[in-house]
């Protein structure tokens, strides 16, 4: 998306896109500062960021010393962040405080960015096609390729692009309105949903549960995409005069689809994505799917992030109403640009998709980096 994305993607870009600020281009600068710059840093309970930290380290374990930690290249390597991982336990804030050094994150002048939020959908289905288990969950398609752009070039890092073989060609993959049209002769049918606009809104997430008329429920989570452009529907609602933009939200788009059947499809077609899935055990009903860095995530204390300039596995600590705290960047996602640009993780459930779908503010953001790590970076630093 969900897509710079290499384990799963989560978007929450359906209405969010043509909301957010101009991608930030100005040369990202890290200013040091002190835990006591973070807002509200005393009074927060980190227990949740700590937990998330730590399932993000084994992650970080299972790769090379060596391994560059991304984006432009101020967290090091996966062996600068080693120590800290070993040593994260007990009191969360005091381990924090102990081991870290915060920075503030701008793109030049600019402090502030825009926050917004995702969560886990749930639809229902069936393993067989029946009444109104008409809509097909796709697989990968074994023809589908995915090249990720950051292997030709180190400039397009967090950059890929899909399409299929045409002889020795890569050719652009079927749009939605042409998989909806023809479907997908060689992709294995996963199941068969019963509410096309559910699986819409799980495909703009990038990933969910199902529950099944059989019984029985488990996690889907993102395999790839077709590779085309992803339209934001708000803006098309907008356009169309359907929606006025100050009432542009999840819930305003969802109900328009409903209440408009015989135009829904269209519209939802005008984005040309299109997700596949595979099939997950449900395992920790508490936390969410796996995000880009391959963790699980954690409801608030997981954030999506642009792989371009940050580092997945690194704490962030974010101040956007009404989110305050410390989360670490274990996701991204396709409309998340920019050095001060997040999507927040707000979980399963009803409760997190109000959140999630409420989520949209200014704010500022903070990167922790190891001491060892901000000695060498020094009170400032630009990168261009």
């Amino acid at each position: 998306m969900l897509f710079a994305l290499a384990a799963t993607v989560v978007c929450v870009y359906l209405w969010r896109q043509p909301l957010q600020p101009p991608q930030q281009n100005a040369p990202l600068r890290l200013t040091q500062a002190t835990f006591n710059d973070l807002p509200g840093w005393a009074a927060d309970d980190e227990t949740a960021a700590l937990a998330s930290f730590i399932r993000g380290c084994a992650m970080l374990a299972a790769r090379a010393p060596q391994a560059a930690m991304g984006g432009k290249g101020y967290a090091g390597m996966a062996a600068d962040w080693l120590p800290v991982c070993a040593a994260a336990k007990g009191e969360a804030r005091g381990f924090f405080e102990r081991h870290f050094t915060p920075y503030r994150i701008s793109a030049g002048d600019n402090r502030s960015g825009l926050f917004t939020g995702y969560y886990e959908p749930q639809i229902a289905a069936s393993h067989t096609r029946h009444d109104a288990y008409q809509t097909p969950v796709y697989g990968l398609p074994p023809d589908l390729i995915r090249v990720d752009l950051s292997q030709f070039s180190p400039r397009f890092e967090g950059e890929h692009v899909s399409g299929r073989l045409e002889g020795q060609k890569l050719v652009p993959y079927a749009s939605r309105a042409e998989i909806d049209a023809h479907g997908i002769g060689n992709a294995k049918i996963l199941f068969w949903c019963d509410d096309p606009v559910a699986l819409f809104f799980l495909q703009i997430q990038g990933s969910g549960r199902v529950r099944f008329a059989e019984g029985g429920s488990e996690r889907i989570g993102y395999a790839g995409e077709n590779g085309k452009p992803y339209t934001a529907i708000g803006r098309v609602l907008i356009a169309e005069g359907a929606l006025a933009r100050e009432n542009v939200s999840l819930a305003s788009i969802r109900a328009w689809l409903k209440h408009n059947p015989v135009r829904a499809q269209a519209v939802m077609e005008a984005d040309q994505s299109f997700i596949f899935f595979e099939e997950k055990p449900v395992g920790d009903a508490a936390l969410g799917n796996q995000g880009t860095l391959g963790a699980a995530l954690t409801p608030r204390a997981s954030l999506a992030i642009d792989p371009r300039i940050h580092a997945l596995g690194a704490p962030y600590y974010v101040d956007a109403a009404p989110v305050r705290g410390l989360l670490i960047g274990q996701d991204t996602g396709g409309a998340i640009r920019g050095a001060v640009r997040g999507d927040i993780f707000f979980g399963f459930g009803d409760e997190a998709e109000v959140e999630a779908g409420n989520m949209k503010a200014d704010g500022t953001m903070f990167v922790l980096l190891p001491n060892a790590l901000a000695a060498k970076l020094g009170k400032q630093k630009d990168f261009p």
